[in-house]
């Protein structure tokens, strides 16, 4: 049956009226991809009640034009332990003006008119409560209109849409945030740090692009199959499907045992490239070694057209101001960060964490993370990381506070990242190494697919050490 429709949407490509605009014939096309979807689609078992959400994204992509048109079903077990009378999701891209477009949503096959979308929320009112441990499918159509990644007219840089260098579909589709405690977890965007907590779940997405003959090479969260015409990217029990493209992207790849690192750059970056990737290659066994295994398959960096660089499930982006820094040491700010980012697999991956409000349990780890990497792979560098990195900022300050606090975004990073890496190597230094790692280690395995507090985080370190460290709680924390 899945061979059956891709031959479909095949013929249909082929047979698009040559005279169409690319744009005509990205609506076109959607309208025959979502008909021919509606056929061939069986109705799912709920026999079983599947163990996180399931994404379904059918995208056709029209990339000189930077217009994506979508069909996503959404399979939703509810695992809140109550009823519930609506859903609440988040649509980031509709912070954009004029780029979120949304045609229909049905849920259980029946069509919702009375859904409320304000800003990035979206409240869908179910036709029937649904009952704990008991499934519900929604299915939505819409567009996208991407934006023009303007860096110089930001506050913060712009990573969703597209530049002249390439297209970025990050946080792109809407999804259903985590519902803890009967709260669902939508937060308030800022100009700096993100907002978003995110679900686990699997994402299979099928690509294909109008311009046929001209294609971009694509970067993607999860594994690749070509399908016919077509490309498809499967991520199981990720936060965050991302995907990048560019006709001007080189790809490089290293193994790791069972797992590809792929490099993706324009040709004139191929050294920075290339030590990006062999970095990350790097991070990935100290982290396997130090806090457990790498949850996925592959993991993709991506040269970045703006000024920072930003974490998705299997995939970052480098910014390429690393990149032109290089200089061909392991003391530069395309390593530094390269290892900070691939430690966001394990902390803001596999172990989530509401991020608006408790983003230290993410990026001071993931900063304090690079010192392992550091003192692992690189110990003759690891007191100039300290140097040049951290204490060249002075840090100071709380680390448990909300993104919403600081001044500004180099104030935050100050305090959340760099004096956040001070925290946990003064709690190292209390505690001892062995009880540090085994607490680092059983950290990752008690909150893996979860997402975890401060609380989470301070119970499992009490399991691992009778030592008093009140004093340096004290020093860096307001709210305990």
């Amino acid at each position: 049956m899945l061979l059956q429709y891709f031959l479909i949407i095949a013929i249909l490509l082929a047979s698009s009226n040559a005279g169409e605009t690319r744009l005509s014939a990205a609506h076109s096309l959607s309208k025959r991809v979502s008909a021919v979807v509606e056929k061939v689609s069986l109705p799912m078992p709920v026999s079983t009640i599947p163990l996180r959400e399931k994404y379904d994204i059918d995208t056709v992509i029209d990339y000189d034009h930077h217009y994506v048109t979508v069909e996503e079903t959404i399979v939703y077990p509810n695992h809140t332990g109550r009823q519930l009378d609506s859903l609440t999701l988040a649509i980031a891209a509709n912070l954009w003006p004029n780029c979120f477009s949304l045609a229909n949503i049905s849920v259980d096959g029946a069509e919702i008119t009375g859904y409320v979308l304000n800003a990035h929320r979206l409240d869908i009112p179910l036709p029937t409560p649904l009952l704990p441990d008991s499934v519900s499918n929604i299915k939505m159509r819409y567009s996208l209109s991407l934006p023009y990644m303007d860096q110089a007219n930001s506050q913060r840089a712009r990573i969703f849409g597209y530049s002249d260098l390439q297209m970025n579909l990050v946080n792109w589709y809407p999804f259903i945030v985590p519902n803890i405690n009967g709260e669902w977890i939508i937060r308030e965007p800022w100009s700096h740090g993100e907002y978003l907590a995110y679900p686990v779940a699997d994402f299979e997405v099928n690509v294909v692009f109008t311009n046929r003959q001209n294609e971009p090479v694509v970067a993607s969260s999860g594994d690749a199959e070509q399908i016919g015409q077509f490309m498809r990217y499967t991520l199981t029990a990720g936060r965050s499907f991302a995907l990048s493209a560019s006709r001007d992207f080189q790809v490089s790849d290293i193994k790791v045992g069972d797992i590809t690192v792929y490099s993706y750059y324009p040709p004139i970056y191929k050294s920075a490239g290339e030590a990006a990737m062999f970095a990350t290659a790097q991070a990935i066994q100290v982290y396997s070694q130090k806090f457990g295994p790498y949850p996925h398959k592959t993991l993709s960096v991506v040269l970045a057209d703006f000024s920072d660089s930003m974490e998705f499930s299997g995939l970052y982006f480098h910014s390429r101001k690393f990149y032109d820094l290089y200089d061909r040491t392991f003391a530069n700010y395309l390593t530094y960060v390269a290892a900070h980012e691939t430690a966001h697999q394990w902390w803001f991956e596999a172990v989530g964490n509401d991020q608006a409000l408790e983003p230290w349990l993410d990026e001071s780890l993931a900063t304090y993370s690079e010192s392992i990497y550091y003192e692992t792979a690189h110990p003759e560098l690891l007191s100039s990381w300290w140097s040049n990195r951290i204490d060249f900022f002075r840090p100071a300050g709380h680390i448990d506070i909300p993104v919403y606090d600081a001044q500004n975004d180099d104030v935050y990073k100050q305090i959340v990242y760099f004096n956040g890496a001070h925290f946990l190597q003064d709690l190292r230094v209390r505690i001892g190494d062995q009880a540090f790692f085994a607490f680092l280690q059983d950290y990752f395995t008690q909150n893996t697919g979860k997402i975890a507090t401060s609380n989470d985080f301070f119970r499992v370190l009490d399991e691992h050490t009778n030592v008093d460290y009140s004093d340096i709680v004290h020093a860096y924390f307001k709210n305990r």
